[in-house]
């Protein structure tokens, strides 16, 4: 799968109750501290539960916890699998693989350009 959205969904449902993607970091120092909050806190916008996993390890990480995220030492060049179960799910893994091709938006919160 290369960075699509993969989702199971039953039914006549509207929402989504599974849904996973793959998105490479590009942020040249990876997911330090700002990344990091920027992250947790979108995830934690969402009432589904988020998960990530790193350069294909089979270790899933809470994707709302700062502490999970910051001590993976997640790098530039690293692969991060997300998953996200429940309600609102696939406009989870949106927002949030968004926010990671975005390079967490940090170009438009300092002033600088790409």
């Amino acid at each position: 799968m290369s960075g699509g959205l993969r989702m199971g969904s039953r039914e006549g449902e509207q929402m989504h109750d599974s849904c996973q993607t793959e998105v490479e970091v590009k942020h040249a120092v990876g997911l330090h501290a700002r990344p990091s909050v920027t992250f947790t806190r979108l995830a934690k916008s969402f009432p589904c539960s988020i998960e990530v996993a790193i350069d294909g390890s089979d270790a899933w990480l809470n994707g709302k916890s700062i502490i999970k995220i910051m001590g993976a030492r997640i790098r530039k060049g690293s692969l991060l699998k997300i998953r996200a179960e429940g309600i609102l799910a696939e406009e989870a893994i949106r927002s949030l693989k968004g926010l990671v091709e975005r390079n967490f938006d940090e170009e438009k919160k300092h002033g600088r350009t790409a």
